[in-house]
C-alpha cells in the first residue's frame, strides 16, 4: 500500500499550470514538523515535501490556499529520476506526493480546529446516514 497524509504549512503561494490539453495541475512544497525537537538546539526540525495535484484538486488548491496556510493533504508517493541536461553523467532523483485529497486545517487565523474537504473529496466519499432515533416495536404503525 502507498499512501501518505501530511499536515504542514504551504512554503510558497501554489501555481496553477494547465497541460498542451488543459488538464490543470499544481506544484507547491509543504513544510512539515518532525515529530522531535534537535538534541543540540532545541529547534523543530521540518521536512520540506514537494507535492503535486491534478484536475478539481489542483484548481481548489490553488484558489484556496496560500503560503503559510495549513494543510492536510493524502495522497501517494512517488519517485522518479532524470539525467541533468549539463552533465550526462549525472542522475537527479526525485520525491513527490501525488496529491488525492486536501483539507483546510485550523480556522481563519489557523487557530481553530475546523476542517472542510475539497469537492473532488466530497463526492468520492459515501454519505454517513445518521441513526434514528430508537423505536420501539409499539410505535409503528402497521
Amino acid at each position: 500500500m502507498n499512501k501518505t497524509i501530511l499536515v504542514g504549512r504551504l512554503t510558497a503561494d501554489p501555481e496553477l499550470r494547465q497541460t498542451q490539453s488543459g488538464v490543470a495541475s499544481c506544484r507547491f512544497t509543504v513544510a512539515a514538523d518532525r515529530k522531535f525537537a534537535d538534541k543540540n538546539s532545541g529547534e523543530k526540525q521540518s521536512d520540506f515535501i514537494t507535492c503535486v495535484a491534478w484536475r478539481q484538486t489542483a484548481e481548489f488548491v490553488s484558489r484556496y490556499f496560500n503560503k503559510g496556510k495549513m494543510i492536510a493533504l493524502e495522497g501517494s508517493l512517488r519517485t522518479g529520476k532524470y539525467k541533468d541536461k549539463n552533465h550526462e553523467d549525472v542522475t537527479h532523483y526525485t520525491t513527490e506526493v501525488y496529491v488525492d485529497n486536501v483539507e483546510f486545517v485550523g480556522g481563519k487565523g489557523d487557530g481553530g480546529q475546523q476542517t472542510q474537504t475539497s469537492p473532488t473529496q466530497a463526492a468520492s466519499e459515501p454519505v454517513a446516514e445518521t441513526p434514528a432515533a430508537e423505536e420501539s416495536s409499539e410505535d409503528i404503525p402497521f
